[in-house]
């Protein structure tokens, strides 16, 4: 038999987590069995643990001075390459977004080019967030006020359940936009959507550590995230009512900002500005305007 006419074994992907612009299996060893909408084996996925919770936080803060010091332009550069790498590979996520939510092959497209023409949206508006969030504040004095918005810092991010892909990408690409840097809980029973989004994430040029992508129990590792000092804000978007209640509370602990989950009956809709300005602070900076000449008008 020619080695042409043979019979060759199929490579299987190995999913891993996507940490510190790495791909490390989780540190417990543990994985689970992920299955399509049928119930047909599809992939073992790692389980994540504590301690790759830990290390994602590490990563997202050591990253955190550099991508918020980017400029607004820069960041929406990133974006949109992030956009071309997935258009590059679109036929994968297709695929993967089917078998994750049981949908036709069209109907997985039309989700798929959703989530590439949304990481399009946001790389416009990074640089263009600041001009409806900040500006100069009128005072009664020889003084320029003035409001800029500054990112929170590390963000947790419960992904949506439902909507691994696109969902997934609404919820990550207002968070990194603004300048702050994510720790994604991605959806427990669909997770390889954004296993191989980390993939596209390490080849588009967006620092290591800016989104650290995790599989596995929001219930498991949620509250320890919530509860962490170092983390600065948590979107529960995938979270359930009894999960979302349990991680609130822990994150009242060092004043975490907490965005609420929001029923959304639409994902392909308008998303607005609100994440973006959900993870913001705003920072007023009072200066002197000075006198010129002796008439004592000023600039």
């Amino acid at each position: 038999m020619s080695e042409s006419s043979a019979t060759r074994l199929n490579v299987f992907k190995t999913y891993k987590l996507y940490v510190g612009g790495k791909f490390p299996r989780s540190e417990s060893g543990r994985v689970y069995e992920v299955s399509d909408s049928k119930g047909k084996w599809l992939a073992n996925a790692p389980l994540s643990s504590r301690k790759d919770a830990r290390d994602a936080v590490v990563a997202a803060r050591k990253a955190f001075g550099g991508w918020a010091g980017a400029t607004a332009y820069n960041r929406g550069q990133i974006l949109y390459r992030i956009a071309e790498m997935l258009e590059g590979r679109r036929e994968q996520f297709v695929r993967e977004v089917g078998d994750a939510e049981g949908l036709s092959k069209s109907k997985a497209a039309a989700v798929v080019d959703a989530a590439i023409d949304r990481w399009v949206w946001y790389a416009g508006w990074t640089d263009k967030i600041g001009q409806i969030t900040g500006g100069a504040n009128p005072v009664a004095g020889p003084f320029f006020n003035l409001s800029t918005p500054e990112p929170t810092g590390v963000v947790t991010v419960v992904a949506p359940q439902e909507s691994s892909f696109l969902g997934l990408v609404s919820v990550i690409a207002p968070v990194i936009a603004t300048g702050n840097t994510a720790v994604v809980i991605a959806s427990e029973a669909s997770p390889l959507p954004a296993l191989s989004l980390g993939e596209v994430l390490a080849t588009s040029d967006l620092p290591g550590g800016v989104v650290n992508i995790l599989s596995g129990k929001a219930a498991e590792m949620g509250p320890h995230l919530a509860a962490h000092q170092d983390v600065n804000a948590i979107d529960l978007a995938g979270a359930d009512e009894a999960l979302a209640k349990e991680l609130e509370i822990a994150a009242a602990d060092n004043l975490k900002r907490v965005l609420r989950p929001q029923p959304v009956d639409d994902w392909t809709a308008d998303p607005g500005t609100h994440r973006m300005t959900a993870f913001l602070e705003t920072k007023t900076v009072w200066h002197p305007t000075g006198s010129l000449g002796s008439g004592g008008s000023s600039y």
